[in-house]
């Protein structure tokens, strides 16, 4: 099952570590880019009752400046538990990795959200902070909005966390497009798993269903779970279809909402079920029993 833009806009830094130092460019930041990254464990829970888990968490290795740790978090909308929880993550890692440098990115899908998560935190006396915590923020505020199939295939890891964090841009059928465009011959062991962070990363915005649209045509040639998903829903609509004509040549009056629970099933299997039963059904509670 396709999950949240929450995993998507975290899990492609794990998917692709060497992305940040291209990220810290479009914000300003001078980063050098990684030799190698290792994937940690994002459990930061003590022995208390109290369990906190950042979303991933990467040990990042340059060649001339050492290593350094990056605790990335999605965030839908805001929070105020983060401001909290988020100095707390930063002194863990730096207290468990041996003062290791930690950096903290939020990455958001809307301004207002970059922009609470871009202010701040400050912990202590107002005329004398103990700690402040200046997370970095990527959003649509900051994230390029790639609309050209070139600049697109040179980094297809920006040009996804960039498509992801637009989601909402009005704009977001040419960048889905040129993203799209840019996976045409790419090797499948590329393309799929940039296919399917994509897929993640729009959630269920209308945006989404462009995208497997998009990619049923563009990018047919590989078999993954999204594409197998597309079948699926092909599947079940042809079969749903079936099923609406039988009702009708059966004379087996259907209510809009069940017209609808017909049309909106994804489920081929369910959906064949009911084809079975409307073959002798007299009525549409008998055709939708136990559901």
């Amino acid at each position: 099952m396709v999950s949240s833009p929450h995993e998507a806009m975290h899990r492609i830094f794990q998917e692709y570590p060497g992305l940040f130092s291209r990220v810290s460019e479009v914000l300003g930041i001078d980063i050098p880019p990684p030799t190698s990254a290792t994937v940690l464990p994002t459990d930061l829970t003590e022995n208390s009752p109290v369990e906190r888990r950042v979303d991933t968490l990467l040990r990042i290795d340059t060649q001339h400046d050492g290593p350094y740790l990056l605790a990335i978090e999605a965030q839908g909308k805001k929070d105020p538990r983060k401001t909290a929880s988020w100095p707390y993550y930063v002194s863990y890692l730096h207290n468990r990795y041996g003062a290791l440098p930690v950096l903290l990115l939020i990455v958001c899908q809307d301004h207002t959200t970059a922009q609470w998560a871009a202010t701040p935190i400050t912990i202590g006396l107002p005329q004398w902070p103990t700690l402040t915590l200046n997370p970095l923020v990527a959003g649509p505020h900051n994230m390029p909005v790639i609309t050209n199939v070139a600049e697109a295939r040179k980094d297809l890891a920006l040009a996804t966390l960039a498509a992801i964090t637009h989601a909402d841009n009005p704009d977001v059928d040419a960048i889905l497009k040129t993203l799209s465009a840019a996976l045409r011959d790419v090797p499948e062991t590329i393309a799929e798993p940039i296919a399917e962070l994509t897929a993640q990363g729009l959630g269920n915005r209308p945006a989404a269903q462009q995208w497997r649209n998009l990619v049923a045509v563009d990018t047919s040639f590989y078999k993954s779970f999204m594409s197998e998903e597309i079948r699926d829903q092909g599947r079940a609509q042809g079969r749903a279809d079936s099923l609406l004509l039988v009702l009708d040549v059966r004379g087996i009056v259907l209510t809009e909402e069940a017209r609808e629970k017909i049309t909106a099933c994804t489920d081929t299997h369910l959906v064949h079920q009911w084809l079975e039963r409307a073959a002798t059904a007299t009525t549409a509670e008998e055709v939708f029993a136990d559901q």
